[in-house]
């Protein structure tokens, strides 16, 4: 049994928040998924909310903070993406945006990513086709052809209502391309080699 990494990308802002519920609701459709298909899964979440203030440093510094490397290592480093934003002004977020602007370019080329987003009304709905799926093209990840999109009404139904089937269907489309590929490699930190510029100093002494 292979072992596959799954990222979690939320982005609400509240606590409890409904984006971080329609998260949680697809990372558990897609590790029960995965099980299916012979592989176990591991689960690692990045709230942004927690780094709001480093992703606003490193636009300015160009460097990130420790606990801002650790999740963009996180999401560059797993074998799936699951993103889910809430819906600001007819598209995703500041705060999703900006941390997608201090990724790599190439980081997510190939990446199975599974898009989602919440709004209090489902006349947002399409900001996952016309705003997410284009972002994601342009960085080459490879979106599931299922979006999931969950407006204030899809939570009053104890059983998910219309929104279950969406998980389910989203999620398995997820876990075939996950279990698909080979596994993904860890990125390297380019700074954990660097020689201190006292040393440089002293070498040159």
């Amino acid at each position: 049994m292979t072992t596959r990494t799954l990222a979690v990308l939320s982005a609400g802002l509240s606590t409890p928040s409904s984006t971080r519920l329609l998260a949680d609701r697809l990372t558990a459709a897609t590790v029960k998924a995965l099980r299916q298909r012979g592989d176990d899964a591991t689960v690692e979440v990045v709230e942004l909310r927690e780094h709001a203030r480093a992703l606003a440093d490193h636009l300015v510094t160009g460097f990130p903070s420790t606990a801002l490397r650790g999740a963009i290592d996180t999401v560059v480093g797993a074998d799936g993406l699951i993103a889910v934003t809430p819906v600001f002004s007819a598209s995703y977020s500041g705060l999703f945006k900006t941390f997608i602007d201090v990724l790599d370019p190439d980081a997510l080329t190939g990446r199975p990513t599974l898009l989602g987003a919440t709004a209090g009304s489902a006349r947002h709905s399409l900001v996952l086709e016309h705003a997410m799926r284009p972002l994601f093209a342009y960085l080459r990840a490879v979106p599931v052809p299922t979006a999931v999109f969950a407006a204030a009404e899809d939570w009053g139904d104890g059983d998910g209502g219309a929104l279950a089937p969406r998980i389910q269907r989203a999620a398995g489309e997820l876990a075939d391309l996950v279990a698909g590929r080979p596994a993904t490699a860890r990125p390297s930190d380019p700074f954990a080699d660097f020689v201190p510029f006292d040393q440089l100093l002293g070498d040159q002494a």
